[in-house]
């Protein structure tokens, strides 16, 4: 399954004319959520880049920002 499907869409929120993507549903989903740290992981390590702080900027981001 790809990831994009383990991802909700809410459209018109939280104002009319905005695609909302919701991650909590890839959050619940073990094997999802594992694929993207992998692929992240993945992209990063293949160039070789060499760096020691990772910042998840916003709340959702200090959830994928932690598995890193």
């Amino acid at each position: 399954m790809p990831v994009k499907s383990r991802i909700r869409t809410i459209p018109d929120y939280p104002k009319k004319g905005i695609m909302f993507r919701d991650i909590t549903t890839l959050i619940k989903d073990p094997v999802g959520f594992r694929l993207v740290i992998d692929n992240i992981t993945q992209r990063y390590l293949s160039q070789e880049v060499l760096f020691d702080t990772i910042v998840g900027i916003e709340a959702r981001g200090f959830i994928i920002g932690g598995a890193l």
